[in-house]
């Protein structure tokens, strides 16, 4: 992966994540966030 793709990708996600926050609130984005922590929590229980 370039420097460029990776660049375009992060944006893409941020803009997603600022657009998610504008149209529904921040309730989302802490229930993915807790859903990811969880999520990570679990695989490095299987590491």
């Amino acid at each position: 992966m370039t420097n460029r793709i990776a660049l375009v990708l992060g944006l893409v996600l941020l803009g997603l994540v600022a657009i998610d926050v504008m149209v529904f609130g921040m309730d989302h984005v802490v229930f993915v966030g807790r859903k990811l922590l969880a999520l990570i929590d679990y695989v490095a229980f299987w590491r």
